[in-house]
């Protein structure tokens, strides 16, 4: 992650020492209660830890942190939206690891090396989906992790079915031009 700086921002001393002062108060006046909420959500104050650290961290990438109006809603849906990516990657993790003991003969046969393997391998993934756009991305894990059919999604995401192939288009466009550049094969 980029450090903010005053010779990084363009900007002075005085308005990096501001929006020091700024992230310090919004830490401040928002961390506990955001704890709080997301211990009373997940039932796990770690865990609960763990989301509201990653929540500030987005504030600290905003370009412009002190023209948030409602601190607390951003924090809120970004906590939320966090919660839900790590919902994602953990069913993720474990469809993969659910196909890897299918193709192993004997399940203790599944070493550290092919459990990490597989987690950077999933963690990979993720980080190539969060480019997208929420609905293609949706559809797409929808279709691969769950095995629903275009019309299933299409009624769960409420939109038309050839939606839904234009969607599972751009998620595999994105992903080829992703692994192997945007030049034609």
């Amino acid at each position: 992650m980029r450090e903010f700086t005053p010779s990084a921002s363009g900007g002075s001393d005085r308005a990096w020492m501001i929006r020091q002062q700024h992230l310090a108060l919004l830490y401040s006046d928002h961390h506990g209660w955001l704890h709080t909420w997301l211990r009373k959500k997940l039932g796990c104050s770690q865990r609960a830890a763990d989301l509201a650290h990653d929540a500030f961290i987005r504030v600290l990438t905003l370009p412009e942190p002190q023209d948030l109006k409602e601190p607390r809603a951003f924090l809120t849906t970004t906590a939320t939206r966090l919660l839900i990516d790590g919902g994602r990657r953990r069913k993720i993790e474990r469809a993969y690891l659910d196909a890897l003991a299918l193709h192993c003969d004997e399940a203790h046969s599944l070493g550290p090396e092919a459990i990490h393997g597989a987690l950077q391998m999933l963690e990979k993934i993720a980080r190539l989906l969060e480019g997208l756009p929420a609905k293609p991305r949706q559809a797409f894990l929808l279709n691969r992790l769950d095995g629903l059919g275009y019309g299933e999604i299409a009624e769960l995401l409420g939109v038309s079915a050839s939606m839904v192939r234009q969607y599972m288009a751009t998620v595999l466009t994105h992903c080829y031009k992703a692994l192997h550049g945007s030049g034609q094969p």
